[in-house]
């Protein structure tokens, strides 16, 4: 989720737990304390700004732990007790950050990112995929919560309701996951992928947008579909806005666009090269982070050549500058070094 999503709904765990016998946290203390808490996980941003290799490895890391929630949980609530002079010390104050932060953590699990809940004793990345990185439903509903909360400031029942709204809505994501794997799934025993890596990939404006993926080895399909179209969008024009250019992408599944996006290209000569820059020991790091990755292209110069990477999760229909593409590039007969492919087609040096 978008941090200040995360920081919304740290506002309203904070307001659907505040009870009228609770006055050990004023209750505006306890909003912008949860706001805050449930927003602090992202400052792992400022370790990796330096470098994009360091975000690529680390975000969503320790900042997102279960296992190290109450220590930062333990650590927000002594700043709060220092910031207000509060003699009772961090105890008061230790739930609120407590629940911000594995709001926070909660928010950024469903997406398809992946969050490292076990850092630092494992990097496994937990990632549900149900619901974008954002998704206006997902914070329409925390802010319609909010706004009610306002209104009506001597209840909670808003707040709470709000959740249970939330709650619904995740749910009922999770459904349409499931109608959109199984799509993925009839492809796949169509044109007889046996034993095909079948996942779906929540995309944006809508529940009912859908990346499939089907993966077999080296060999990648992949089609953008909405669930409940009948009939193929109209093709956005050149002059087209965001929206409508990512709109038009989504084909009902019965006519589903498919795009062959094998790991290392279509051709002898292109795989030969592709295979030669990702298993180089400098590309580790891009090789442990892509979930689907293929390639992106080659850039052959004189005497430059990359070999760029894209991440089937980060390319999105009708934005021409994804995020996440890196790649090795060499001079002549050199070694291979890392590079970032930025906006505006930017070649980065990592090394």
């Amino acid at each position: 989720m978008d941090t200040l999503t995360h920081a919304l709904s740290g506002a309203l765990i904070a307001r659907a737990t505040a009870s009228a016998a609770d006055g050990a946290i004023p209750l505006s203390r306890r909003l912008a304390l949860g706001t805050l808490a449930a927003a602090f996980p992202d400052a792992d941003i400022v370790m990796s700004l330096g470098s994009p290799i360091a975000y690529l490895l680390n975000h969503r890391g320790v900042t997102h732990s279960l296992i190290m929630l109450p220590l930062w949980a333990m650590l927000l609530a002594w700043l709060a007790a220092r910031l207000w002079r509060d003699a009772r010390g961090w105890r008061p104050y230790f739930g609120v950050t407590a629940m911000g932060v594995g709001i926070h953590i909660a928010g950024d699990v469903i997406t398809s990112f992946g969050t490292m809940v076990f850092a630092p004793l494992s990097d496994l990345r937990v990632a549900m995929g149900t619901t974008f990185i954002i998704d206006l439903y997902f914070t329409g509903i925390i802010v319609v919560g909010l706004v009610a909360s306002r209104l009506w400031r001597s209840s909670r029942t808003p707040a709470i309701a709000a959740f249970a709204v939330l709650a619904g809505y995740v749910g009922f994501q999770a459904v349409q996951h499931r109608h959109a794997i199984e799509a993925g799934r009839e492809y796949a025993r169509t044109h007889q992928l046996f034993a095909a890596r079948v996942s779906a990939l929540e995309r944006p404006l809508s529940p009912f947008n859908w990346r499939l993926i089907v993966a077999r080895g080296d060999e990648q399909h992949y089609a953008d579909v909405n669930l409940i179209a009948r009939t193929l969008p109209e093709p956005a024009g050149p002059d087209a806005g965001l929206i409508a250019r990512i709109s038009s992408a989504f084909a009902p599944v019965s006519m589903a666009r498919w795009v062959s996006a094998p790991r290392f290209g279509d051709t002898p000569e292109n795989r030969h090269v592709a295979r030669e820059a990702w298993q180089q020991p400098e590309f580790a790091f891009y090789r442990r982070f892509a979930d689907f990755p293929a390639l992106y292209r080659i850039d052959r110069g004189n005497p430059s050549t990359c070999v760029w990477f894209q991440d089937l999760r980060f390319a999105l229909p009708g934005r021409g500058n994804a995020p996440f593409r890196y790649g090795m590039c060499r001079d002549g007969d050199g070694p291979w070094r890392p590079y970032l492919l930025g906006a505006g087609e930017m070649r980065r040096q990592l090394d």
